[in-house]
Formats: structure tokens, sequence, C-alpha cells
């Protein structure tokens, strides 16, 4: 699987903390799948019982107070079967949760109980290094876990020299399958900062027909994964239909209909990444505007705008950009981009939306409506990026 690398935290001119997050599939014996399964269960039933308690030590003494997971040990039994690593990030879970609730309501809701059918199944344990070694470490073809031994894996790239093995989460899909997703820690020394120019920059336009078009007018035009397997999942859903739910034959039509949407977000992902960083390796600086996309999917009759993966895409190129020093430059999307004529900055009344061309009546100039926007895109960016810095200078 490929590695993602996470936003990196700054300490000095020179030396910076990169934490890298390496995705690998897990091949557990059955007792070990049988560890990961309990493991899984001890979480939601530690997450709802921390959970309840809170609610009512809250109403009781008008005081938030979390129970820490030791208190349910006597209990509870089977707790003391998993690794107490994983219960102990539960609470840290559950406190984050009630952190983020309490700063910003509006954004993040209160926490709620996990329910088998619905929440993923994961947990996750902390390496620690003690005078006999470490109690997460990787070996030629596997990763030794406390309690679960050696699980064998498979690896697509090997953790670089110097790499701190910091935490592991495994995790379950939807089809079975087990994955572990490695945090490693690493010192890198900073990108220098590049400056962008006109010449070294692409302003890039959301488009719900081509996922994106940039101001030279190139589209990168990605497969409706989703829309060209609609068939094969209308079929499997109508066999669903005319079955006995629990039969057999059910479950194996809901494993196949599980597989094939796995199988669709695996391409949708993999062409994500591709694009972010050929994007990333080729320009300088990236310019687009800050879609709040689920408003925009909210208000389109027709189309997807969420399948297409565009806010992935985005976050993408951000981390993939502040790896070499690049900017990420974002517009305000209330900015009339559309509107603007990228030549003489006449601001027309209105474009219609299914117009793909329009011509401006002060300088004559015909525009390709997305390519037009994209231009605007990229010069509102440069505008603000360029005076961000004189800010910065003349503090």
């Amino acid at each position: 699987m490929a590695a993602k690398q996470c936003p990196r935290r700054q300490e000095n001119g020179t030396m910076e903390t990169r934490f890298i997050t390496m995705k690998v599939r897990l091949y557990p014996t059955e007792a070990q799948a049988q560890l990961f399964e309990n493991t899984f269960g001890c979480c939601r039933y530690i997450w709802n019982r921390m959970l309840a308690d809170q609610q009512r030590f809250y109403i009781e003494t008008n005081t938030h107070f979390i129970p820490t997971p030791a208190k349910y040990k006597r209990e509870a039994p089977f707790l003391k079967e998993v690794d107490n690593q994983a219960l102990i990030q539960e609470h840290g879970k559950l406190a984050q949760a009630f952190r983020v609730f309490f700063k910003s309501p509006e954004s993040f809701g209160y926490p709620k109980f996990k329910r088998k059918k619905t929440d993923k199944d994961s947990f996750t344990a902390c390496n620690h290094v003690f005078e006999s070694g470490p109690t997460i470490y990787t070996t030629r073809d596997g990763i030794r876990m406390t309690k679960a031994g050696i699980v064998k894996a498979r690896f697509s790239r090997r953790p670089g020299n110097g790499w701190k093995l910091k935490r592991i989460t495994v995790e379950k899909s939807r089809t079975g399958k087990y994955y572990g997703c490695i945090l490693y820690e690493d010192r890198v020394k900073a990108p220098a900062p590049v400056v962008p120019t006109p010449d070294t920059t692409v302003g890039l336009k959301y488009s719900l027909a081509h996922f994106y078009v940039a101001d030279s007018g190139g589209m990168a035009d990605a497969p409706h994964w989703l829309k060209r397997s609609q068939e094969r999942l209308a079929k499997i859903q109508r066999q669903l239909n005319r079955m006995e739910p629990g039969s057999k034959n059910y479950q194996e039509a809901v494993r196949k209909y599980r597989q094939l949407h796995e199988h669709i977000a695996n391409q949708r992902r993999d062409f994500i990444h591709k694009e972010s960083s050929r994007i990333a390796n080729g320009w300088d600086a990236v310019c687009i505007r800050a879609e709040a996309l689920a408003e925009l999917s909210r208000g389109l009759k027709y189309g997807n705008i969420l399948e297409s993966g565009y806010g992935m895409f985005r976050e993408c190129l951000r981390y993939k950009l502040a790896w070499q020093g690049k900017e990420l430059i974002l517009v305000d999307r209330y900015q009339p981009t559309t509107r603007t004529c990228s030549v003489c900055g006449l601001v027309r009344d209105g474009v219609p939306a299914r117009t793909k061309t329009w011509t401006c009546p002060k300088c004559g100039t015909t525009h390709r409506k997305e390519v037009n926007a994209a231009k605007n895109i990229k010069a509102q960016g440069l505008a603000r990026y360029f005076n961000n810095q004189k800010l910065r200078e003349s503090a």
C-alpha cells in the first residue's frame, strides 16, 4: 500500500519532525484473527461504558469526568485478554472527542455510542521501547504485536533509515481484510520555501464533468468509477432482493457487493494519488478555490460531487506540496471567478450554468467558462500569496 506523510511540525530552521503512515495488508492466523475480533469488541465495549458513565456522572454532579479502562476490568475480566494499549487508546480518543466538541460544538458533534453493524472495526496500540526491546516492530515478512506475536504482512515498501515506529492501527474492511496502518516518526531537513512565479504556477477549477480544468485548458477527465459499475451493482442488488436474508447465497452476494465497492474506492484512491503527485512534482504552486463540496452537493440536482473524491485530491495536493516547500493557495470560494473576464477584469451580472463559452461585452474575448475561471483563480491566488509575503516582511 502507498505511504502517506502527514503535515510536518517545524522545530527550527533546518530540521523538522515528519510523521509517515504506511498501510500494509495483514494475514493473521485463525488465532490472531480471533484476538483481533476480541479486541475490536472490547474497544467498542469500553468506549460505550466510559461514555455512559461520563453522561451519568455529568447528570449527577454537573462535572465532566471519564473513568479509565482499569475501572472495568474487575466486572469484565475479558478485557484482560486483549492488549491493554488498545483500551488506553480508546480512553484517549474519547477524551479527544470531548475536547474538540467543547472547543467547537458547531463543527464537531457530541460523541456517540459505537455499534457493531455500523462502526468500523479498528484498534490502536502504541509502541514502547524497553531494555528488552520494543513492543511493536517489523520483521522481514511480518509485524510483531503484543499478545498477537508476529502477524504475517505484505509490505509495498520498507521504512527509511532512522524512522521510529510510534504506533499501529489495525482495522478490518467490510470485505473481511485486515490492514495495519503503521505510524513512523522521522527527523528530516526542512525544505527551502519555493517562491512561485506565473510560469511555474497552475490554477485548477473544480469541474463536475472533468474533475478539474487547468488554466492552460488541460483536464483530468477522471473515470466515473461508480457510474461505470452501476450496472453490476444493480444486478447484485436485484439478486439480493430475491434471496432469503442470512442464507449462504445471500451472504455471498453481500460479499461480492462489498468487494465491488471496495474496488471502486481503490480505483478512485489510486487515481487521486497519482494525479496529485504529478501536479505537486511538476509545479511550484497550485491555486484552487476553497469550494465547500458538501454544500455544492446539496444544491446539485444531477450528478454526484462527493463521488469524485475531489476533497481527498485537495488534501493530497496540500501535503505533497508541503513536502517540497511549495504552496497550495486557496482562493475565496465567493470570488466571481466564472463571471470575471480574465483579460480585462469585467465582472458580468450572470453566466448561465449550462453555457460552456461566453463573450466579454467589453473587450470582445470569447472565453471557455471553466478555463477562464481557472485563469482567474491563478491570478487571484498569486496576488494573495504576494500580499501575504509583504505583510510578513513588514511585520
